[in-house]
């Protein structure tokens, strides 16, 4: 009669030294570790996943030779972000240059258990009517066509970080924060190669909604700041779904923190998820690009999982 509660206390009982063992194996593993042993691991880490962690801003932001270069840009990213926990600001400007429809897209805001924020810039085969727009592919820019960008993230009036590099899709993240889209801020700048490409980028913010203002123009670099999207309103479906991925954010954000405690810096919790609960850090760098692919890939067929 009490064989089954004795049973099942007994391996309870086990899991719980199992699960401490673990713990301070992993805790162990990581103090081991020099400086550079651990930055050049969680780079081979994150590298299959398309990303790298930068140290001086204690951030992961995008690899220039990521895989997801080779699949370029659909809107379908954007509409489905939020069935994958990410709740994010959208602000694609689209300009017509050299015989092409150039796209230079901005985002910001909430991604699983990361805050973060892009600039990407894409291009179609051809100038595409306005309400093709919506529907096109557009291809990741090569090397020789990469911009030089750069963004400052505020939450609020606090500087999260600051990143700067020629890029196809500059990127930060910053692991284990929860924000709302509202509250963050992007302070960002574009140069461009000449003052043509950039007069059609200028006249593309106007007719978006920017007032002459807010654009800061030096020689061939744009700044402005993007706060909110000037777009479309949201629908009531969008929202509700919004609310309940943010509020599965903000919990597995406090889990995070909860789990990793150990550690402040983000490069020994990466490690010590990794050695501690593989799963979670599989989990961690689901970022948009990589979730919104495997979305793709349902629905078209055309990729195996």
């Amino acid at each position: 009669m009490y064989r089954i509660p004795i049973i099942l206390f007994a391996i309870f009982l086990l899991f719980l030294v199992l699960f401490e063992y673990r713990k301070r194996r992993a805790i162990h593993k990581v103090y081991s570790l020099a400086d550079d042993q651990k930055l050049c691991l969680v780079n081979e880490l994150l590298a299959p996943f398309g990303f790298i962690y930068n140290p001086s801003q204690d951030i992961i932001s995008t690899e220039l030779h990521a895989w997801q270069r080779t699949f370029g840009y659909r809107s379908l990213f954007d509409k489905s972000a939020v069935h994958f926990n990410m709740v994010i600001d959208c602000e694609p400007v689209y300009f017509d240059y050299n015989g092409r429809t150039w796209m230079i897209e901005l985002w910001k805001g909430q991604y699983g258990i990361n805050t973060g924020a892009e600039i990407g810039t894409y291009y179609a085969d051809r100038i595409l009517a306005p309400e093709e727009r919506g529907q096109a592919q557009f291809h990741c820019v090569p090397n020789k066509l990469m911009l030089p960008v750069s963004m400052e993230l505020y939450d609020e009036e606090t500087l999260l970080f600051s990143t700067a590099q020629t890029h196809w899709w500059l990127t930060g993240f910053c692991v284990g924060k929860y924000s709302r889209p509202k509250q963050l801020s992007m302070e960002l700048s574009v140069t461009f190669p000449n003052e043509s490409m950039m007069s059609a980028y200028i006249q593309a913010l106007l007719d978006k909604g920017y007032r002459a203002y807010d654009l800061h123009v030096r020689l061939l670099t744009v700044s402005y700041r993007f706060s909110r999207p000037h777009g479309s309103v949201p629908g009531l479906m969008q929202r509700t779904f919004a609310r309940i991925s943010q509020w599965e954010n903000r919990i597995f954000c406090r889990l995070y923190r909860w789990i990793a405690q150990p550690f402040s810096c983000t490069v020994n919790r990466i490690l010590y998820l990794y050695y501690f609960l593989p799963f979670a850090f599989r989990r961690l760098l689901l970022f948009r690009r990589n979730r919104a692919q495997k979305y793709r890939r349902r629905k078209t067929g055309f990729f195996r999982t």
